[in-house]
């Protein structure tokens, strides 16, 4: 009896069917994953990157492992995209303002009032035109996994309501680094300032600006009811963030590795946006507490607003923008369909 089992429990544990479950552990290292976003740990933007890291670790058993960095601390949005491009960090989320930067075309995004509302944004970015885009980042060093909300944009500042176009006259506003917001706040009669967000707080505390634009989630996040008295609701922008995993990286994984992370990233894609949602109707009646002043501008003003910041979209379709302009149009008319 022992000649039989012996050879035979030899051949298991050869074969690697009989291991010790300490043994098995130790032999686990997990795959570290850099995932850095701009906004800080407890934003509706880090809930949603804790949320992927837990799906992440569900998917692969624990052989990958996503370690969140907010706040900027691995450097603003245009740093982290450059190293990703450069192989030096994993993963992040940024605006797609940033991706103007590798591809032009990401900027039909920040047209001033082209989404009416989530649904329709949410048709055409998860839909053909999304993809399509999200299609021309390897190229660029990066891969598009999906897109998160951020939501519409509203303005904020220290002198007054905003309650037409008028009113933004004399306000030195930051924007993103982006030529469409800067044409389209210069137009209405602010003084548009370009600059990174990781410097926005201290400049508006310093009153380097007068105010900024940007979704009430993020307003409640970065504390600028702290140092912004008033809040007007122009929804002007509609404006996603997209989960990119750097080019170079990325070929170095399995392919089983690379659905994990885009399984990962779909399923943090509804999650993300229904908690934004939730937020963002949270975050009004929160600043609202904390003394700012919100308002909310009317149909016929949005209207003149509208009408103001048309050129925008002309100088983008005459910039060789003409293209994705009309796919995006298209796309948006088959929303309602």
């Amino acid at each position: 009896m022992k000649t039989t089992i012996k050879p035979v429990l030899f051949s298991l544990i050869a074969a690697g069917v009989l291991l010790s479950p300490l043994a098995g552990a130790a032999d686990i290292k997990p795959r570290i994953i850099r995932f850095g976003y701009g906004l800080a740990e407890d934003s509706n933007q880090g809930r949603a990157v804790k949320m992927f890291a837990q799906e992440v670790a569900k998917l692969s058993g624990g052989k990958l492992k996503v370690k969140g960095f907010g706040s900027a601390s691995l450097g603003n949005d245009i740093q982290m995209q450059n190293a990703l491009i450069g192989g030096a960090q994993e993963m992040m989320v940024g605006s797609t303002a940033t991706l103007v930067g590798v591809d032009k075309d990401f900027g039909v995004y920040d047209l001033p009032f082209l989404f009416s509302n989530e649904r329709e944004a949410d048709t055409v970015l998860d839909g053909t035109f999304g993809s399509k885009l999200l299609g021309r980042l390897p190229a660029k060093g990066l891969v598009g996994l999906t897109y998160w909300e951020n939501g519409f944009r509203n303005v904020t500042n220290t002198k007054h309501p905003i309650n037409r176009f008028e009113d933004f006259q004399g306000i030195k506003l930051r924007v993103m680094q982006n030529p469409v917001y800067i044409d389209m706040f210069n137009s209405f009669g602010a003084n548009a300032v370009p600059m990174a967000f990781s410097e926005l707080f201290t400049a508006l505390e310093t009153k380097t600006v007068d105010g900024q634009e940007n979704p009430v989630n993020t307003i409640q996040s970065s504390k600028f009811y702290e140092v912004q008295k008033y809040l007007s609701v122009t929804k002007h922008v509609y404006s996603p963030w997209v989960v990119t995993v750097s080019k170079k990286w990325w070929d170095g994984l399995s392919r089983d590795e690379q659905k994990v992370l885009q399984d990962a990233a779909n399923s943090s894609r509804a999650f993300e946006r229904k908690d934004s949602r939730a937020e963002a109707m949270r975050s009004v009646k929160f600043l609202a507490q904390q003394g700012m002043q919100i308002n909310y501008v009317s149909d016929a003003e949005l209207k003149r607003m509208r009408d103001k910041a048309k050129p925008a979209f002309d100088k983008f379709a005459a910039a060789g923008g003409a293209t994705v302009l009309a796919d995006l149009q298209s796309a948006l008319s088959k929303s309602g369909q």
